[in-house]
C-alpha cells in the first residue's frame, strides 16, 4: 500500500495530461495529494491549433478529463485547466484556481515542453521564442507565483523536469537544449532562495523516456533521416544505444518526482538528478 505522506498537500502539474507530467500528477495523487494539471490542449485529434512546424505533442482536452478521472480515482480532489506556459495570465489563472480550491500551492511540478528540430541558422525567431518561452520562461513564470507562499508557510516543494539535452548539445536542437540549460541555472537560484524558508528545489534530467513527445520528436527524426529508416528501426536503433537497452517508463521519473516532495529528501536541493539508463543523451 503506498504513503500517503502528501495527505493535505495541494500541488500543481503542469504539462499534466500526458507523458512525464501525467504520470507525476498521478504518482503525486496516489500518495494524497489534491492535484491542479495544467495541459495546454487540443479540441481533438485534427485540431492542430499551436505554431506551425513545431515538432510535439499536444494532449486533447478528452485526454485531460481522462487524467482527472483517474486522479480521483486514488481518493484525492483533483481539477485541470487549459494551460499556457507562454501567457502570465495562463499561469495566474492556473495558480489562482488551485489557492481558491486547495487553500493553497505546496508542491509546483514543472513538466510542460515542446520540441523543433533544426538547424541554428533555421530557426526563425518564432520558433526560437515559442521554445523558450514554454520551456524555461513558462518555468519562470509558475514558480514566482507560487515561492512567495511557499516561503511564508515554511514549507514547499520546487520539481523542474530538465532533460539530459541541458548538458549535452545536439546538432538541430539549439531552442531545446538552450532552455533546457537554462532551467537548471533556475533551479539553483530558486533552491539558494528557498533553503532557509523550508523549500526545496530540484531538476529531473530525463534521457530518453518513451512519451507522445518522443513520439513526435521521432517522427521528425526519421523524416530528416537521410539514411531511409523507418520508424521502427530508428526506435530500436535509440533503445539499443541505451546501456540498459530500454526506454525509461514516465512512471519512473513520477517515482523520483515523489520522492523529492517526502519529508526524507528535506535536505536534497539544489540538485538535477539524471534519469537516463547509463546514457549520456
Amino acid at each position: 500500500m503506498t504513503e500517503k505522506y502528501l495527505s493535505g498537500r495541494s500541488a500543481i502539474v503542469t504539462g499534466g495530461a500526458s507523458g512525464m507530467g501525467r504520470a507525476i500528477a498521478i504518482a503525486l495523487a496516489r500518495r494524497g495529494a489534491n492535484v491542479t494539471i495544467g495541459s495546454y490542449t487540443r479540441k481533438n485529434e485534427n485540431d492542430i491549433s499551436h505554431p506551425e512546424n513545431i515538432d510535439t505533442y499536444l494532449p486533447t482536452s478528452r485526454e485531460l478529463g481522462e487524467t482527472v478521472d483517474e486522479l480521483k480515482s486514488a481518493g484525492v480532489q483533483a481539477l485541470a485547466l487549459h494551460h499556457d506556459a507562454g501567457s502570465f495570465e495562463s499561469c495566474q489563472s492556473l495558480v489562482n484556481t488551485a489557492v481558491e480550491t486547495f487553500g493553497g500551492v505546496d508542491i509546483l511540478c514543472n513538466a510542460a515542453g515542446v520540441w523543433i528540430s533544426r538547424p541554428i541558422c533555421e530557426h526563425n525567431e518564432e520558433d526560437w521564442s515559442y521554445v523558450i518561452d514554454t520551456n524555461l520562461s513558462g518555468y519562470f513564470r509558475m514558480i514566482r507565483l507560487v515561492l512567495p507562499a511557499m516561503m511564508k508557510s515554511g514549507w514547499g516543494r520546487i520539481i523542474n523536469v530538465a532533460s539530459t539535452a541541458a548538458n549535452i548539445g545536439a546538432e538541430g536542437n539549439a531552442a531545446y537544449c538552450a532552455a533546457k540549460a537554462g532551467i537548471l541555472g533556475l533551479t539553483r537560484c530558486v533552491a539558494l532562495e528557498g533553503a532557509s524558508s523550508g523549500v526545496t528545489a530540484n531538476a529531473i534530467n530525463p534521457g530518453w523516456v518513451d512519451t507522445g513527445l518522443f513520439r513526435a520528436s521521432l517522427d521528425t527524426i526519421v523524416k530528416q533521416d537521410q539514411d531511409n529508416k523507418t520508424t521502427q528501426e530508428t526506435f530500436s536503433e535509440i533503445e539499443q544505444s541505451i546501456p540498459q537497452k530500454r526506454f525509461i517508463a514516465p512512471e519512473e521519473i513520477a517515482a523520483l518526482a515523489a520522492f523529492l516532495c517526502h519529508d526524507h529528501a528535506q535536505s536534497l536541493t539544489m540538485e538535477d538528478i539524471t534519469v537516463a539508463g547509463g546514457a549520456h543523451w
